[in-house]
C-alpha cells in the first residue's frame, strides 16, 4: 500500500499505474483509492490521509471547485507517494495535530 495526504476541498482526478494512465477497461476496475478517517491539522488546514494500492505510481489532484478567485492552482501531480513508515513519521511530528473522523452513532 501507498499513502498521501490531500487538503480538504481537493479531489483525485487522473491516476497513473505501472502501465501508464489508469485504464478502467484494461484493468477492469477503477484504482483502489480510499480516504481514511484520519487527518492532520497544520496551520488551520485539514490534510486527509488517503490509501492507494501498490500499482498506483502517480496521482493528479484538483480543487473540487475551480473558482479562480480562491486559487490559481488548477491541478497538482503527486509523484512521491508515501509508505507506512513515512506516514507514521509525519503523524509523530510535533508541528501537526492528528484528528480522527469517528462515525456518529
Amino acid at each position: 500500500m501507498k499513502y498521501f495526504f490531500l487538503s480538504e476541498g481537493w479531489t483525485v482526478a487522473r491516476v497513473w499505474g505501472t502501465q501508464g494512465l489508469w485504464n478502467v477497461n484494461a484493468w477492469r476496475r477503477p484504482p483502489d483509492i480510499e480516504r481514511l478517517d484520519l487527518c492532520l491539522v497544520e496551520r488551520g488546514e485539514r490534510l486527509w490521509l488517503y490509501r492507494v494500492e501498490a500499482a498506483v505510481l502517480m496521482v493528479e489532484v484538483r480543487p473540487q471547485t475551480l473558482d479562480t478567485k480562491d486559487t490559481s492552482i488548477s491541478h497538482v501531480m503527486l509523484k512521491r507517494l508515501m509508505d507506512a513508515e513515512q506516514v507514521l513519521t509525519r503523524l509523530c511530528t510535533s508541528s501537526v495535530t492528528c484528528q480522527l473522523d469517528l462515525p456518529k452513532n
